[in-house]
């Protein structure tokens, strides 16, 4: 079932609020009655409405110049007016402004409830269309690829918090794969039909990151030529993921903490607070409590933010992943009339690299050896020549046996990919046919 969407009632009429109230209120839509402009906007500062009905005369405002306010502060919210007979061209005149459409007294419960829904519908789709630029949803669910004993605690560390509204810390190094732990978060959770924002706070320009998570009103700085939600608003009901936290200015942090405890907000030169059903997800690859030791970042919000903790170890803690990632990206990569595969020589050197750059270091070596390899194939002439250098000079031990525990696995691949032939398997894996029958016989396959 679809959460409720919320109606505003704007009319001084009491008899009118009660109408609303008892006849349009089900359990998809809200009714809130307000019999003033002065109270219309006490109620839109707290609370998040989708339409405002609103009668065109006010004892205490002009329907249009309130019309006017409401469309500079609350631009996704849609306004319906109610009129007269003797105001229709003033109701025009509110379409021009911005309002969705109007009706005039007396009016019929079945008419106003079939435009209520309209402006409902048309709020949503304005709401993800500008939403749209900030979010970077995935189409499928997102994949933890590995079965490594690491990994697999991350799974489960992912599937248990989703379900709550908790804020979690994902961290761990550059490029281990924080985002896609903060997708699956996501998408496992109550809230994975509605957005999911995703913000790297490196990127946000300093004088400009309490504007862009909060928003702003008309004139509240230099260029600000419009009124503007920002993330806060655009993930509401949904997920925001606000990458590397460490690097958000320490003067809007405060401002962060006080959303986590209280769930309301400012948006820049505006004195009413608004209200935010966001679910929080964070993400760094530094050492937090090290920052606020020597007061880089504030203390209060780390204890905050680091309710539940989810930590990925670097790749070259997980090596046993690294022939399922290979499988992963080169599934991804490759379309569905190329068949990519990694021969055994070059799998090993995979194996014995460190990858300093983690997980997305080793997607970029696969997309380059793609297009050096000959038909799909990867081999070691594909590599990288300082990955093939600096894994012929490490400790290749831990790696060997590692590649025993997964060998039968990928050996097995290799032949399903290839239908079970066994001549064309031995050649993408680099071996002899009399070797190859050695380990599927080894292998019991």
């Amino acid at each position: 079932m679809q959460d409720a969407y919320n109606v505003l009632v704007v009319d001084d009429e009491e008899s009118i609020l009660r109408l609303f109230k008892k006849e349009l209120t089900t359990e998809e839509r809200h009714i809130h009655p307000a019999m003033s402009g002065h109270q219309a906007l006490d109620l839109l500062s707290k609370n998040q409405f989708d339409v405002v009905v609103l009668d065109i005369r006010l004892p205490d405002a002009d329907g249009i110049e309130l019309l006017t306010e409401l469309k500079q502060r609350y631009p996704d919210v849609e306004v319906i007016m109610i009129t007269g007979h003797g105001d229709v061209d003033t109701a025009v005149e509110a379409m021009k402004i911005g309002a969705y459409d109007y009706i005039t007294k007396p009016f019929r419960l079945d008419k106003i409830e079939l435009v209520i829904d309209r402006a409902y519908q048309r709020a949503c789709l304005q709401r993800e269309n500008r939403g749209f630029r900030h979010s970077q949803k995935s189409a499928r669910l997102p994949q933890l690829v590995g079965k490594s004993p690491a990994i697999r605690e991350v799974r489960f560390l992912a599937q248990k918090v989703a379900p709550t509204e908790v804020p979690v810390l994902v961290t761990g190094e550059s490029g281990a794969g924080k985002d896609v732990v903060a997708r699956t978060i996501h998408a496992l959770s109550k809230r994975s039909e509605k957005p999911l924002i995703v913000k790297n706070c490196a990127t946000l320009q300093k004088e400009l990151a309490r504007s862009e998570l909060f928003g702003h009103t008309r004139g509240s700085f230099t260029g600000a030529t419009e009124a503007r939600d920002g993330l806060l608003s655009f993930a509401h009901q949904g997920t925001l993921f606000l990458d590397e936290i460490g690097e958000l200015p320490l003067e809007v942090q405060a401002s962060l903490l006080r959303v986590l405890e209280s769930k309301v907000f400012r948006r820049v030169g505006e004195k009413e607070e608004r209200h935010t059903d966001a679910r929080l997800i964070f993400a760094t690859n530094r050492n937090l409590a090290r920052e606020v030791e020597e007061g880089r970042f504030h203390e209060a919000l780390y204890h905050r933010i680091n309710v539940f903790n989810i930590e990925i170890p670097p790749l070259k803690e997980r090596k046993e992943d690294i022939p399922l990632l290979v499988e992963h990206f080169l599934g991804t990569m490759c379309s569905g009339l190329m068949r990519c595969s990694v021969v055994d020589r070059a799998l090993q050197l995979l194996m014995r690299y460190d990858w300093p750059g983690n997980v997305r270091e080793l997607k970029n070596v696969l997309e380059r050896s793609i297009i050096l390899s000959e038909s799909g194939i990867i081999t070691d002439k594909a590599l990288p020549r300082e990955l093939v250098d600096s894994s012929g000079n490490g400790n290749g031990e831990q790696s060997t046996l590692a590649l025993d525990l997964i060998e039968r696995d990928h050996i097995a691949r290799v032949l399903d990919l290839y239908d079970g032939n066994r001549q064309k398997t031995a050649e993408v894996l680099g071996i002899g046919r009399k070797t190859l029958y050695r380990k599927i016989q080894k292998y019991q396959l």
